[in-house]
């Protein structure tokens, strides 16, 4: 059993100068609590405690090549030691901005932020500018930030809270959303094209944008059924409509032109974070460049004084260049199916309700008895208190995953790393299975 007695320590600590603790709601959840890490390395992190995990979180997702590369961090401090922010343009801009067109099949502009929810608004004001309309389309479950007129249909605490399917009740993400923001958009399930269908003939002359996740990364990891992206081109299309595709996870994760490359669908605008920048701050608004030519010519303002500072471009650079390099995606892909192919044995080993969906660079796993999850709607049938004792479970055993279930991987993790991840699952649900008998037994 690990011991969390510094964490623990310093979390108190933490609470009387850090609102409550932390820097990021999302680590409110770790287990036992909100955690404090000394260093990365590779697939491996070490807690201040000492404790060493096989990384599975990867910082919520950007470390795609690992803790720590040598050839990132090394970048980072040649090219900090020039400077660390202008106020002004510098070399390494251009150069990453000719590489993300080079992959990237919307990019024939770019555009640098600081975070995806940044640049998730530089998109959507763009999108009006472009079509002369307010409101956006966004789907339930998927995340985009945490700016106030985007988190409305991010959860729900039930499919009887969401509302019917047809119109879904607009649930706020927590207090102080401004209640005005919710009229800038309508939501939707995921998945269902003549949903979509059925809201833009009746609406279409008020919506500028619909948004979306290409992959639902957040909740379930679920892929897009056939032909879901392709309507949601072909509507944006006939209705005057920018299509957004926020490809903060996917992008780099998925392959070098993201989640678009991957299913062939080339929206007007994307969005890019997370791996971009190996978890440096950076993020990337792209585009066609007639949506892009709006922010070229300064009729759409973006600005920001920490933009594309001296030691994030070259983090993203130095990422790009390794991944071209080493090219690591048949690998990632690789190690991904077997980790996913391997707990689905397990699951049928131990008699276990664990559904495994994902891709293979990323992947998620959650108890239904569901035979699969399509929406946000099917994430609320998981067993949310057997999954925290999943979690918890191979965290005892070294292994971090995220609490929600998802699992990522890198250009660093091995096959043996994937094994020794699966031998502790094995054990955790040999776990999950004795401490159910022991509480059937008690209960009798």
């Amino acid at each position: 059993m690990f011991n969390y007695e510094t964490s623990s320590s310093l979390l108190e600590r933490a609470k009387r100068s850090l609102a409550g603790g932390i820097s990021s709601e999302f680590r409110r959840s770790g287990y036992p609590h909100a955690l404090f890490y000394a260093s990365g390395k590779g697939s491996r992190i070490t807690d201040v405690d000492g404790n060493e995990y096989l990384d599975f979180t990867l910082s919520q997702g950007p470390l795609i090549l690992g803790h720590s590369h040598p050839h990132v961090l090394k970048r980072v401090n040649d090219y900090s030691a020039t400077g660390q922010l202008f106020a002004g343009q510098h070399i390494l801009e251009i150069e990453l901005a000719e590489k993300l067109q080079k992959y990237i099949p919307s990019a024939e502009l770019v555009r640098f932020c600081l975070d995806g929810s940044e640049a998730v608004q530089t998109a959507l004001r763009v999108a009006r500018a472009k079509t002369g309309k307010q409101k956006f389309l966004r789907f339930e479950g998927h995340y985009h930030g945490w700016i106030d007129n985007v988190t409305w249909g991010i959860s729900g605490s039930s499919p009887k809270a969401l509302g019917e399917r047809e119109h879904p009740n607009l649930l706020s993400w927590g207090e102080g959303i401004a209640e005005n923001t919710k009229d800038e958009l309508f939501v939707l399930p995921w998945n269902d094209l003549p949903l979509v269908q059925e809201l833009l003939q009746k609406h279409h002359h008020e919506i500028a944008a619909i948004i979306t996740e290409p992959i639902m990364c957040n909740n379930g990891c679920i892929q897009p059924k056939s032909g879901f992206l392709e309507g949601l081109r072909q509507l944006c299309d006939d209705y005057g409509i920018t299509l957004i595709f926020d490809e903060v996870i996917t992008g780099f994760r998925t392959g070098l032109g993201g989640a678009q490359q991957l299913y062939g669908i080339t929206p007007d605008l994307s969005i890019f974070a997370k791996a971009l920048a190996s978890g440096y701050p950076l993020s990337a608004i792209v585009g066609k460049k007639e949506w892009m030519d709006l922010l070229a010519e300064g009729k759409v303002i973006q600005a920001g004084t920490m933009n594309s500072s001296n030691p994030t471009v070259a983090a993203a650079l130095a990422t790009m260049e390794v991944l071209e390099e080493d090219n690591p995606y048949e690998r990632i892909y690789s190690l991904g199916r077997y980790l996913i192919d391997g707990i689905k044995q397990l699951a049928v080993k131990h008699n276990q309700n664990l559904v495994v969906q994902g891709l293979g660079p990323m992947l998620h796993t959650g108890f239904t008895d569901l035979p699969e999850v399509n929406d946000y709607r099917d994430t609320l049938s998981y067993d949310k208190a057997k999954l925290g004792k999943f979690v918890a479970l191979l965290h005892n055993k070294g292994i971090r995953i995220i609490g929600r279930g998802l699992w990522y991987i890198s250009a660093a993790h091995t096959q043996q790393d994937v094994d020794v991840a699966l031998t502790a699952v094995d054990g955790a649900l040999e776990e999950l299975v004795l401490s159910t008998k022991d509480l059937r037994i008690d209960q009798r």
